[in-house]
């Protein structure tokens, strides 16, 4: 049988204590009781458990205690309740002890019960927000009709559950979804399918949605289009109007086969390479932009000569490039001698870009392949990572967005970078 414990807050009144332990019938109580007052010396709420003699009122408004301490007026024994003193007015004290109290009892072997009734309103705050923040927790309070604005009516009280659903979701939601700020979307995916799916029917949809929008963007990450096209699908019209058009258009390009596709996949791979130093792996970002960087000369090459890099024709093969045949009679070119075939066969403007960046291409690629990641032991920095990407940014994508302007590629600028923020509320449902 699963052993019920009850946490109450205790003030100066008695009645909805002895109340709410009456209605529970708890195995345990653990009271949170105030320490004697520091300023003044006046004794604090614990007097109420373990004060000897008359030290409880019969009734609010009473001029004197008539009536024993709250363990004998409930028949607790001494091994049945234990007492947490605090500070009344102090909220991250009272937190701190009951969220210390509440971890040493297991929700999932016990029935916690916490009733924030009594005590100051300091600490009615600290168990309710140790309570929220600790899965399993049941919140109770003792009310009533009331004549005015003061106390419950005599008579009138009863335990009732605490709405506390709302808040906790909302709590919850808001910490699954931070970690869309560095754009690791699996994770908040993960988070927020360990969230309880809440009775309420908008917050079920809020839940649904955001764990199908973190997924979506989790494949768009991992440069899986397709999955993302499907997932987004049933969002299109709501993020639309969010300010998302122009990011659901470019995930339409990446999925249709067109002239557009591939430049547009090196753009979408140099956003990749920059969520990627976000979260600070620079190795990963840094093998990204040397990706980049093959694959560029790579569509050069096939767009504007027809030529591949795994099986380049020897006639194609201007004067002064060396390449050795495979073990298949194929002439192959990697990064540095696909560009120097780009630049015999890809136009002027690619031949101009050659002319002035063939040593920074060299030196970008000695850096990669002198990596962990690549072929050596030297870790990629910070600073490693800015002098790469601000090369790429200043001379390669001005390269690829130049040659992409004419048709039919049409394309005249970068493509959005994925949000770094998610963008609905957490109750908010779609209009």
């Amino acid at each position: 049988m699963t052993k019920k414990i009850l946490i109450c807050t205790v003030g100066g009144s008695s009645e909805p204590i002895v109340h709410t332990i009456e209605t529970h019938r708890p195995d345990q109580v653990c009271f949170v009781c105030s320490a004697n007052d520091p300023a003044t010396g006046s004794k604090g709420s614990w007097q109420q458990i373990r004060g000897k003699g008359n030290v409880t009122l019969a009734r609010a408004g009473d001029p004197q205690p008539s009536l024993p301490n709250i363990p004998t007026r409930t028949g607790l024994a001494e091994d049945q309740y234990e007492i947490l003193e605090v500070i009344a007015d102090d909220l991250d004290g009272v937190y701190t002890r009951v969220t210390d109290w509440l971890m040493r009892h297991d929700p999932g072997e016990t029935q916690i019960l916490a009733d924030y009734t009594g005590g100051t309103k300091t600490m009615s705050a600290g168990l309710v927000a140790a309570a929220l923040d600790t899965e399993g927790v049941e919140l109770h309070l003792v009310s009533g009709s009331r004549s005015g604005l003061t106390r419950v009516d005599a008579g009138q009280a009863m335990v009732m559950p605490a709405s506390i659903e709302a808040i906790q979701f909302q709590r919850r939601f808001r910490v699954a979804v931070a970690p869309w700020h560095r754009h690791a979307y699996s994770e908040s995916a993960m988070l927020l399918e360990d969230i309880p799916p809440p009775r309420d029917a908008g917050m079920r949809g809020a839940l649904t949605r955001a764990i199908a929008l973190s997924r979506a963007l989790d494949a768009w990450d991992r440069f899986d289009h397709e999955a993302a096209n499907r997932q987004l699908s049933s969002f299109r019209q709501t993020l639309g109007r969010e300010g998302f058009g122009d990011l659901l258009g470019t995930l339409k390009l990446l999925v249709e086969e067109s002239p557009a596709r591939e430049p547009l996949r090196l753009l979408d791979l140099w956003r990749n390479a920059q969520r990627r130093a976000v979260q600070g792996r620079h190795d990963d970002a840094t093998a990204r932009l040397y990706r980049l960087l093959e694959w560029s000369a790579q569509w050069i090459l096939r767009e504007k000569a027809g030529i591949d890099t795994a099986d380049v024709p020897p006639e194609r093969i201007p004067e002064g490039l060396t390449l050795q045949p495979n073990d298949k009679g194929q002439y192959q070119a990697g990064l540095f001698n696909a560009w120097r075939l780009a630049a015999a066969h890809g136009g002027e403007q690619v031949q101009a870009f050659w002319n002035t960046q063939q040593g920074h291409i060299r030196e970008h690629i000695g850096k990669r392949n002198r990596s962990i990641l690549a072929h050596g032991f030297d870790t990629l920095t910070h600073e490693g990572w800015l002098d790469f990407s601000n090369w790429i940014e200043q001379h390669l994508l001005p390269l690829i967005l130049d040659l992409s302007a004419a048709p039919p590629v049409r394309i005249h600028k970068l493509p959005g970078q994925l949000p770094d923020t998610y963008p609905f509320e957490p109750a908010t449902q779609p209009r």
